[in-house]
């Protein structure tokens, strides 16, 4: 396992994050015990969670796994907040009020006294940056937490929350956390760079592309058990023609590296510049157990070039980024004002 520093922080952090989005819904608590303790017997110490997975299950699960045998001591615990909690329509977002209830009832479910690293699960328009910064600075202040980042924001709004930050001299995000992989590269247009000219991590989430990167799916097929059904996944985004064909490249690549297509697309994204660690989300044993073998796959030039072809830098092969952010830029049809 290779450990790389998060962002301009002294802290290093495995290649590999493991996500717990999966655990205590499809993934029961035994289940989820046992990958989370693979995972750490593996070399894994960064953890991601956030209080709206599995209706806050996930951090209660977390929280027990680690609170064992001296775990959390070793473990990055990163966790996020934004979205609605039950409800009280102040109980969402990034106001201060719900920021600061939302870090303790975070603690609590974690069964610890800090946060390593506390995000924004997503940015909100209606709150100014000073105001959740302030808040977050004060966290940290405290000791509840130790660093805080983002998730999802575009290069505009990274700068300006560093700006603000600066300008009222307040702790400043640490990381990004967007969504990218091979088959839709648009943080690659100005998230990635800006992360990397300002010095925050880059933590990727939805490596596999919700699955479809996996190779267990066939062009125009569906899986019973899958998230993608007749080329498109439960959030109707769809596999289009071309990023089948990337599919298929990868199948022959990965039979002759002798690894899984999975594996593959893991340590692509693990090795794209300014990338820190990309974020697995397993639901199953067998499935961490897969993709922890990805930091044994080596990528060359020629490889690299082959992928490059079929899905050029920047390039968007699946509509992922832009849905999972909520932006549509599709027209549609307004009905005149009278």
């Amino acid at each position: 396992m290779e450990y790389r520093p998060l962002g301009r922080t002294g802290v290093n952090v495995s290649q590999l994050c493991l996500g717990t989005m999966m655990f205590g819904g499809k993934a029961d608590n035994a289940e989820s015990n046992r990958m989370i303790d693979h995972a750490l017997e593996s070399g894994i110490n960064f953890v991601d969670t956030a209080n709206v997975y599995t209706g806050n299950e996930s951090e209660r699960i977390v929280g027990e796994a680690l609170a064992r045998d001296g775990k959390r001591q070793a473990t990055i615990l990163a966790t996020k907040f934004n979205f609605a909690q039950g409800n009280d329509v102040n109980a969402r977002g990034l106001s201060r009020r719900h920021l600061l209830q939302a870090c303790d009832d975070s603690l609590r479910r974690l069964k610890t006294d800090w946060i390593d690293l506390y995000q924004l699960h997503r940015s909100n328009a209606d709150v100014p940056i000073d105001e959740t910064l302030r808040a977050l600075d004060d966290l940290i202040r405290a000791g509840k937490v130790r660093y805080i980042g983002c998730s999802m924001f575009p290069g505009w709004q990274m700068v300006e929350s560093l700006w603000v930050a600066k300008e009222l001299g307040l702790n400043r995000f640490i990381c990004e956390q967007p969504a990218y992989h091979m088959l839709d590269r648009t943080a690659e247009r100005e998230v990635i760079p800006a992360a990397r000219s300002f010095g925050l991590a880059v933590i990727p989430w939805g490596p596999l592309c919700g699955g479809l990167l996996t190779g267990k799916y066939q062009r125009d097929q569906g899986d019973p058990d899958g998230r993608w059904q007749g080329g498109k996944d439960n959030f109707n985004r769809e596999a289009t023609a071309q990023a089948w064909d990337v599919i298929d490249l990868l199948r022959d690549m990965a039979g002759d590296k002798g690894c899984s297509v999975s594996q593959l697309a893991l340590a692509w994204c693990s090795a794209q510049p300014g990338v820190t660690a990309p974020i697995i989300g397993p639901r199953t044993f067998e499935q961490v157990a897969d993709n922890l073998g990805a930091v044994e796959v080596s990528l060359d030039s020629e490889d690299f070039d082959r992928i490059d072809a079929l899905v050029p830098p920047q390039s968007v092969a699946v509509r992922y980024y832009d849905q999972a952010n909520a932006v549509d830029f599709r027209p549609h049809t307004h009905k005149s004002v009278v």
